[in-house]
């Protein structure tokens, strides 16, 4: 299949995905994450009629953003270290990957008059090697970012389990969406609480039916990665 076939594909498999769990399939946003894969594929996509892209690392990032049609709503996926906080700012409609009051507060002091929405990640499946807040302080620091004028809070991120077992990946599914209803049900967020990223080529269709608004598609797009 070629790239618009592919992207067919996707978007059927996300629609039928959102019929199973009684959704609309409009209400899913595919995010193609481009990491490595060079601008010629990503305009591509865009002429396929793809506007949300997501990058994993900041300079990369910057290349492309420079380089490409400005109506294109770049996502920073990646994890965000704070020496790299001045050069994105303005750059993203939406940073995934705020994992601590920290970062945040961080972040807002930088933004000036300016203001970004963030996601917050929360680490779901325990492993070691992720980033992500802890489950058990993901209501208290959602709070701590409410409260911080320049950051807007739009929902949480996280990445699935590296693991065959189905039942431990939804199970992580399921708790960012228990996660995200508790951040809801205290009352500090308002409306535009509304994105659940999780999902990604190997995984996307359980994470749909377990509430996700948002899906992270590489390889099943663009191919292996070099």
């Amino acid at each position: 299949m070629d790239l618009r076939d592919r992207i067919d594909e996707i978007k059927k498999r996300i629609a039928e995905a959102a019929v199973r769990a009684g959704r609309p399939p409009q209400g899913v946003t595919l995010l193609a994450v481009t990491k490595t894969f060079p601008t010629e594929a990503i305009r591509s996509a865009y002429e396929a009629g793809l506007r949300d892209f997501g990058e994993n690392r900041v300079q990369e990032a910057l290349s492309k953003i420079a380089a490409l049609p400005p109506d294109i709503r770049w996502h920073l996926i990646g994890q965000l270290q704070t020496n790299k906080i001045n050069k994105i700012i303005g750059k993203f409609q939406l940073v995934h990957s705020i994992d601590s009051k920290e970062l945040a507060l961080s972040f807002s002091s930088r933004l000036g008059p300016a203001s970004q929405e963030i996601l917050l990640e929360v680490n779901t499946s325990g492993e070691e090697s992720k980033a992500g807040c802890p489950p058990g302080s993901t209501v208290e620091i959602a709070e701590k970012i409410s409260r911080l004028a320049e950051l807007k809070l739009r929902g949480l991120m996280t990445v699935g389990p590296l693991t065959e077992e189905t039942e431990k990946q939804r199970d992580a599914f399921k708790k960012l969406k228990d996660l995200f209803e508790s951040v809801k049900s205290k009352g500090f967020v308002g409306p535009g609480f509304d994105i659940l990223s999780m999902g990604m080529s190997g995984d996307f269709e359980m994470a749909i039916e377990e509430g996700s608004t948002l899906v992270r598609i590489g390889s099943a797009l663009f191919g292996s990665r070099q």
